[in-house]
């Protein structure tokens, strides 16, 4: 039996990606399910059912406005327009899903009306075709009770909108087989999505948070306004509950789901009744905020932290989702600003247990922590691990960012690394990225905004940052980077500091600091050039015009050394890397190197933007001491100091400025 994988793409599928797709339910959110599918696949056939022709016909309308809005914003070009309009067909016909692949039903949220539909497809479809539900509440027990094949039905929820929403949760209930589960994730993690594996509680996990987040608003009521309580909420949330129920008509949905958790768990669920008396909520848009009395902000904020608290300790005591897919979860489908386990780690443990006592005491009834809070924290939150052959694959997971580095992803890959460096049962580590898009796209700005002006702090936060890659270049076991899609700035510093890199044959590098004015701090003015001397040119090239390092390229040049044309194919050829070079690797040179002159330029990157001759000139004059410095070490300190000095530049103030607001930079004003 195959052990499963964290990193869904770890997984050998059972069947290959589908090839034919049907939609029950034209209406809502059964158009933005096909649109993903027929945007990420486009050689896939579509059919949409619905009783409704209008529907239907809407439907199709819907997926020409999207594709249209795309090629207006340059997010898809001609042809891609057209493939995902075409092979798409509508019907209210039943019989038209015959040789369908995969089925999802995104119909009312009616168990009966659900259960006619499934007898409705599994009369039509081949007993191995995979059946899923989008319901966001109703449990895979009872709505598949009546299946004769359950083992290939489970529940897909998909999040709004779902052609851009990443979330899916998987639920895997009992009657599922493992390798279906096994499928969906490995399928929604090629397509872009993040997939969330829960058990089959009523509401999941993700509508356990959001639906009682709501109800516990609406019960605040006796004692605020709704924008009193969204003014409050904007500090955990980017849009408060009342406005969000208004966005997408969800006074009947809280209803339903809570009614159902109540029946369920207890009558401290049952929802507020003024759902039922109210259609529209007066409060206050995003960014928006009214006065709130200190007091009643005190009472709000304790209940909405409380509720928050209460519902996230009870989904992980019941084991209906993972700490991880929690946190991540409440950020990408529900639009928290951080999940409520970090909430958590940022509040004294003290405080968070008065605020949970204060709920226990206004809300008699709802769950409270089964153990210490602290231990509700031990968990890797931006890192998958997983063992494959005697290798530890560490997957950097932080979709929403394109598994952009910042001090707690770098944190977590070491302490992961040192758990494991001194295991003789352990040959050594591969680190990829999440999904098939990025590896990673560089480091997050963080602090750094704060350190311009300052040589010395800027410098130190140089220094800091590169303490995972200080780490790799003492490691006696090897770390071999797999890149699995674009490497940028820190991403490729991390990726050229492991011992090996293999790609993707689409993948690509690029080093574009100096296109916001600033150097790269942590290793690539000095590391690339002592282990790949032979390339010194395309480095040159890559620092001073930002250009991009397509895989074959690198391949042709020693930096990457095997080539893959998918995630399973990569992630063997990195194991395979680890275990050739298990007793023993190179080292990056510890002694002078020789590099060649820099060419005169024209101060443009590629990309045709100007550059500030500024940065050009630091960034050149640290190139070249550091490839005469004594020892790595050195270098490495005369990178950080060079950093230090481009924070302290017009252009890097202005560079960042930029970044911050999303213009390009006028580096010609600067200089």
């Amino acid at each position: 039996m195959q052990v499963p994988q964290n990193n869904p793409l770890l997984q050998t599928p059972t069947r290959s990606l589908p090839r034919h797709v049907a939609v029950i339910g034209a209406g809502s959110i059964g158009p933005d399910i096909g649109y993903y599918l027929k945007s990420t696949l486009p050689d896939l056939k579509l059919t949409l059912i619905d009783i409704s022709q209008a529907a239907i016909d809407g439907a199709l309308g819907r997926f020409a406005e999207y594709a249209n809005k795309a090629l207006a914003k340059g997010k898809m070009n001609a042809q891609q327009a057209a493939a995902v309009q075409q092979n798409v067909h509508g019907s209210t016909d039943y019989d038209a899903i015959k040789g369908c692949d995969w089925v999802i039903e995104a119909a009312t949220e009616n168990i009966d009306l659900k259960r006619r539909i499934f007898a409705a497809i599994e009369a039509r479809v081949a007993s191995d075709a995979v059946i899923t539900s989008n319901t966001s509440s109703l449990p895979a027990e009872r709505i598949f009770s009546d299946l004769q094949h359950k083992e290939r039905a489970t529940v897909t929820h998909f999040f709004a909108p779902a052609w851009r929403n990443p979330a899916v949760e998987v639920i895997d209930w009992p009657e599922a087989a493992p390798a279906l589960v096994a499928w969906l994730r490995w399928v929604f993690c090629s397509t872009g999505k993040l997939p969330l594996v829960t058990s089959d509680a009523p509401c999941f996990m993700l509508d356990r948070i959001f639906d009682n987040w709501c109800n516990e608003a609406a019960l605040l009521l006796g004692q605020a306004t709704a924008s009193e309580v969204d003014t409050v909420a904007t500090e955990f949330v980017h849009a408060g509950p009342f406005f969000v129920l208004n966005l997408a008509h969800g006074n009947p949905i809280i209803t339903e789901t809570n009614t159902l958790q109540a029946d369920e768990e207890g009558e401290h669920y049952r929802p507020a009744p003024i759902f039922k008396s109210v259609q529209k909520w007066l409060t206050v848009a995003p960014g928006k905020r009214v006065e709130v009395p200190a007091a009643t902000a005190q009472a709000i904020r304790d209940r909405l932290l409380g509720i928050l608290w209460s519902q996230s300790v009870d989904i992980l005591d019941r084991a209906i989702g993972t700490p991880a897919d929690l946190d991540l979860g409440c950020c990408t489908a529900l639009g928290f600003k951080s999940g409520p386990l970090a909430l958590l780690r940022q509040t004294p443990l003290a405080e968070a247990q008065r605020i949970l006592d204060r709920l226990a005491q206004e809300r008699a009834g709802m769950p409270m922590p089964r153990k210490p809070l602290a231990d509700y924290l031990r968990f890797e939150r931006h890192v998958l691990v997983d063992d494959l052959d005697g290798v530890k694959v560490i997957t950097l997971r932080r979709p929403e960012a394109l598994n952009a580095l910042h001090d707690e992803m770098t944190d977590e890959i070491l302490a992961v690394i040192r758990r494991f460096e001194n295991d003789p049962g352990v040959a050594g580590f591969v680190i990829t990225g999440y999904g098939n898009k990025a590896f990673c796209a560089g480091a997050d700005i963080g602090r750094f905004p704060s350190m311009l002006g300052d040589k010395a702090a800027a410098a130190q936060y140089s220094r800091d940052c590169s303490r995972l890659l200080v780490h790799l270049d003492s490691m006696q076991k090897p770390v071999v980077a797999a890149l699995n899609g674009m490497a940028l700035g820190g991403g490729f510093e991390l990726a050229m500091r492991c011992h090996a890199l293999v790609a993707i044959e689409n993948s690509w590098m690029q080093l574009p600091e100096v296109s916001l004015g600033i150097l790269p701090g942590i290793g690539a003015m000095v590391v690339p050039y002592r282990r790949w001397p032979q390339a010194a040119g395309t480095f040159h090239a890559m620092l001073r015009r930002c250009e991009k390092l397509k895989a074959k390229q690198a391949l042709a040049l020693g930096v990457v050394d095997a080539l893959a044309k998918d995630s399973s194919e990569l992630i063997a050829l990195a194991v395979a890397r680890v275990q050739a070079l298990a007793q023993g690797h190179s080292r990056i040179a510890d002694a002078p190197v020789a590099v060649p002159a820099f060419e005169p330029m024209d101060g443009k990157a590629a990309s045709g933007m100007i550059l500030s001759p500024t940065t050009l000139a630091l960034l050149e004059r640290a190139v070249q001491q550091a490839a005469e410095a004594p020892t790595l070490a050195a270098a490495l300190e005369i990178g950080y100091l060079a950093f230090g000095d481009s924070a302290c530049t017009a252009a890097a103030r202005e560079g960042i400025a930029a970044f911050g607001e999303r213009r390009a930079p006028d580096f010609a004003r600067v200089g």
